[in-house]
């Protein structure tokens, strides 16, 4: 029995012996000259207004697709009750005003007491604070596009009723476009920010360069895919946020 099993374990090892042999002469594996990702197409910059206020649309500047300027007016709200509030706190305000200075006029003559002067400053403090509380919301008035760009889409019309934080009006900047991808988790013993890649358009023939911009810190647990970023140098022809692409990587050749 116990020479058996010396036979036995001694074929075990020539066999492990000759696996080990057989992959050691063979050459590592190397990755793809080439690899293919799905990538979606975004804008760097691009953002939903909301409302800031309950009130009714006066004027809607722009319509689908209009091309605006940082800064530029895109919604007005009929604001004519904000407008009286507001003439009311400046007319609150310079009483207040007045009655303190009068207040310490009559200080310096000695017709009035300390606790007078500051009773009628502390009121004039909260007239001052009911005024720039009534400028602020007057603002709210008019709704400024952030960044120049494209309007993607348009919520409301003119004439229309909204409630607060209600959704106005999409916008994108389609100057400054980046590609959205998930690549194998692997990926991250070459990988890196300012790697180049191409991103090429099916429907329209064009290839755009791009680099690695930014890398997600985690891996998902479920897919083990990795989520990065491309910042792309658009060329010739006319990209549009939304398309899917497809992003070509070169990886580097595995060592020997």
């Amino acid at each position: 029995m116990r020479t058996r099993a010396f036979a036995q374990c001694a074929a075990l090892a020539a066999m492990l012996a000759a696996t080990l042999g057989a992959a050691l002469a063979q050459p590592a594996a190397k990755p793809p000259a080439k690899t293919e990702i799905p990538a979606l197409v975004t804008a760097v910059e691009e953002s939903t207004l909301s409302s800031q206020m309950a009130g009714k649309i006066r004027h809607v500047t722009v319509g689908l697709g209009d091309q605006f300027k940082k800064g530029a007016h895109l919604i007005e709200f009929d604001c004519s009750e904000q407008r009286a509030q507001l003439d009311s706190a400046a007319a609150e305000f310079r009483a207040a005003r007045e009655t303190h200075l009068a207040r310490m006029r009559l200080q310096a003559l000695g017709a009035a007491g300390e606790l007078d002067v500051k009773v009628a400053a502390a009121a004039a403090e909260k007239a001052r604070s009911q005024l720039n509380f009534r400028e602020s919301q007057l603002a709210y008035c008019r709704v400024d596009a952030p960044f120049a760009g494209n309007v993607a889409r348009l919520r409301v019309k003119a004439a229309e009723s909204v409630a607060a934080g209600q959704p106005l009006i999409d916008l994108v900047n389609g100057i400054a476009l980046k590609a959205q991808m998930f690549v194998p988790a692997a990926w991250v013993a070459w990988l890196r920010t300012g790697t180049p890649l191409s991103i090429s358009i099916k429907e329209t023939g064009q290839v755009y360069e791009a680099r690695i911009s930014k890398m997600n810190s985690r891996v998902d647990g479920v897919s083990q895919q990795l989520e990065v970023e491309a910042q792309i140098e658009k060329g010739e022809g006319r990209l549009l946020p939304g398309t899917v692409g497809t992003a070509v990587f070169e990886p580097p050749p595995s060592k020997p």
